[in-house]
């Protein structure tokens, strides 16, 4: 719990001074002050209202138990399972099979499937994603996920803003073209780096405490098996649209290749799904 405290206190740190060094690029000392005063802003509303956004990007809508009762009842069985507060539940009209949780702590939490993975996986498959999200949110990794998503998102809007838009010295001179560019490619490359670091470790941690929780490791490797298997042939237009949200999916849920596969922030599944095979197997 502390070392993700540590990492998104990090992480809202790295945001704000990234932002410091594009208005210091752009316009001198007060585009830096200006850019401190918008990153500390952004920090403070995408604490409170970061979860809610993403619910939002993807169409999520929220269900209970009498508009989807059997996915409600299995979610609230693997929360007492895991020893967890009731998590808000929705679900995405979307093909392919994905899923993911959000919010900023276990109390304010939500979790979210798609329409495709409901149909796609059995039973016990289901419960083993669903597992591996709520161990997300006993990890306490939800917070850092959902922030680095809307910031990463932000950073991206900036630098594109400073591409078409440009900015002045503390002279009223225009700004260095070259370092706007600059400014723009490098922008969202550093976001990129930023959800790189957060979360190649923090799946695995997941696929082993959502194996506990569900007590079937292998469930969960039959589960990711299957969803990279179909997701690659479906797109999630939401993604697609946001892709700094693609590290909260329980399987990447990008399209593109290329340069693309430099930053993915997923492990292989095949490395997955062969510490779940391992866990499977100890007596």
């Amino acid at each position: 719990m502390f070392g993700n405290t540590l990492k998104t206190a990090i992480l809202m740190a790295a945001i704000v001074a990234l932002f410091g060094v594009i208005g210091a690029m752009l316009g001198g000392g007060n585009g830096m002050l200006l850019a401190l005063a918008f990153a500390a802003a952004m920090n403070v509303w995408a604490y409170w209202n970061s979860a809610d956004m993403v619910l939002r990007m993807y169409n999520a809508q929220e269900v209970d138990e009498t508009g989807a009762p059997h996915f409600y009842r299995m979610i609230r069985d693997l929360t007492q399972r895991a020893g967890l507060p009731m998590p808000r539940v929705y679900i995405i009209d979307e093909a392919q099979p994905n899923a993911f949780a959000t919010g900023r702590n276990p109390e304010h939490a939500a979790v979210a499937a798609t329409s495709g993975i409901l149909q796609m996986l059995t039973e016990r498959e289901l419960r083993g994603v669903m597992a591996h999200e709520l161990a997300h949110v006993r990890h306490r990794d939800i917070l850092i996920s959902t922030i680095s998503a809307t910031m990463a998102g932000a950073i991206s809007a900036l630098a594109n803003f400073a591409m078409f838009f440009g900015g002045r010295g503390e002279d009223g001179r225009p700004a260095n073209p070259i370092a706007a560019i600059l400014v723009a490619l490098l922008a969202p490359l550093a976001a990129a780096l930023i959800q790189m670091a957060i979360s190649r470790s923090r799946e695995f941690e997941a696929d082993r405490g959502g194996a506990e929780i569900s007590g079937d490791p292998r469930a969960l490797a039959d589960a990711l098996a299957k969803i990279e298997r179909y997701a690659q042939g479906l797109p999630l237009m939401a993604a697609e649209a946001h892709p700094e949200t693609a590290q909260m999916m329980i399987i990447n849920p990008l399209s593109g290749g290329g340069l693309s596969g430099l930053f993915r922030t997923h492990p292989a599944t095949e490395e997955r799904i062969a510490r779940l095979m391992e866990m499977d197997r100890r007596p």
